[in-house]
């Protein structure tokens, strides 16, 4: 009997024993297909030799050191690594151990922002329905993912909610894509004209949207509009780059490939490639100048931010990031949309398959015509998980993708080290599992 408590009670699972590349091979010998990185983590894959290499060397110096008392030189070396290769404005790194972690410092550090510059009545938050920050308390709130949040909303503070930037869903007949953008963009105008606008702290989205609604990217323009808003106001805009950041997109940050930039960027997942716990907050020269010529202190922090052990994996991870393997992501991902395309793109009951880089989501749908999803009852996304993971192949399903309830996806996030071939064996297993279920 295991006294482990698992994520769900009811569920047997396999024990995983090795990582050989893109592979997780369980005490049988079965052997995985990791198609969505656990989480959108694994970049790397599961057996890098050169990250595994410092981690061991890492400990044998000197495994933990408490940032109230000690810096230590890999989190020095990562956070200028990150610095030097961040959109343009953004100068601190302040590191934790996960994404949640990351969402709650910047919503923490937005608030102390506008207390230490004398705008203590700014604390609203404006997010985006059917987003997803984190299972903390203030990222839960902030988030859209309605399921997620429901059993604790007597627990979470106020968050308004706008609508998401969803072009399958969302773009009417005769709409641009562009005017679709910018009409969205615009409900975070009115709605801080609702909240009254010295009342609003930040903006926070996904510059593509990941687990809640797979892989979602905007419509160009689109994020211009809302830096354009947040600026004329004052406010602060956070993105969430936990999922979607660090190459997955094909850019090391999501956001360039929109043209903005953030106050606060939140990244974690393929940060530290699943070889150590690790996440980051980054933060603008003014918001810490803020915090530095005022109080001098973040009233926030965690036992294991500037883990120097996470940070050495995550420098040796983030140095082969940016030593040429993230330019390999889009052409893979190209690769891998063209080949979900030939085999899903006329499938009766898909509706859109999308997404950037080695991001990509697959929407599943009743009727191709009118777009109907399927009865949430059905557990589509459920029974697609296990018939995909019982070909080998670990992928991303979810449900609720409309709106919380209803809708099912597939998310795909393969590491970066895929090959062609691997393309047409992920392809190859869905297929297997689509046949399964339909």
């Amino acid at each position: 009997m295991s006294h482990v408590f698992p994520r769900h009670t009811k569920a047997i699972t396999p024990i995983a024993d090795k990582g050989d590349g893109c592979y997780i091979i369980d005490t049988a010998g079965k052997r995985y297909f990791d198609g969505s990185g656990g989480a959108a983590v694994s970049c790397l894959g599961h057996s890098d030799p050169e990250v595994t290499a410092a981690i061991k060397a890492q400990v044998d110096k000197i495994a933990f050191a408490h940032t109230g008392f000690f810096t230590s030189a890999p989190a020095e070396e990562l956070a200028d690594l990150m610095i030097e290769h961040a959109p343009e404005g953004l100068e601190r790194v302040y590191f934790v151990s996960g994404g949640s972690e990351a969402m709650e410092a910047a919503l923490k550090l937005a608030r102390q922002y506008f207390l230490e510059i004398g705008e203590s009545q700014r604390h609203r938050v404006i997010a985006r329905r059917q987003s997803y920050h984190g299972n903390t308390l203030g990222a839960l709130a902030t988030g859209g993912n309605a399921w997620r949040r429901e059993p604790f909303a007597p627990m979470m503070i106020e968050t308004s909610h706008i609508s998401p930037c969803y072009e399958y869903r969302g773009r009417e007949d005769g709409e641009t894509a562009f005017d679709y953008g910018q009409r969205v963009a615009n409900e975070l105008e009115a709605e801080i004209q609702r909240l009254g606008p010295e009342n609003v702290m930040a903006f926070v989205a996904e510059p593509v949207v990941g687990a809640t609604a797979g892989a979602v990217p905007p419509v160009d323009g689109y994020f211009k509009r809302i830096r354009e808003i947040c600026d004329a106001h004052g406010i602060l805009l956070i993105l969430d780059e936990v999922m979607c950041g660090m190459g997955r997109t094909g850019t090391l940050f999501a956001c360039e490939q929109d043209g903005v930039t953030a106050d606060i960027l939140a990244t974690a997942k393929g940060l530290g490639a699943g070889y150590q716990p690790i996440g980051a907050m980054l933060c603008s020269g003014k918001i810490y100048d803020a915090i530095e010529s005022g109080s001098g202190f973040f009233q926030h922090g965690h036992t294991y931010i500037g883990h120097p052990t996470a940070c050495a994996a995550s420098l040796a991870v983030l140095k082969k990031l940016t030593g040429g393997l993230v330019e390999r992501v889009t052409p893979l991902g190209e690769k891998l949309q063209a080949t979900l395309t030939e085999a899903f793109g006329q499938h009766p009951h898909v509706g859109d398959i999308r997404g950037r880089g080695l991001f990509r989501g697959i929407e599943i749908v009743e009727d191709r015509a009118t777009k109907a999803p399927f009865d949430p009852k059905r557990g589509i996304n459920k029974a697609l998980k296990k018939a995909a993971f019982q070909a080998g192949l670990v992928c991303y399903p979810m449900g609720g993708t409309i709106d919380g309830v209803k809708g099912d996806h597939i998310l795909l996030a393969p590491p970066f080290i895929m090959t062609d071939d691997q393309i047409d064996e992920v392809t190859g297993k869905l297929v297997t599992a689509f046949s399964e279920v339909f």
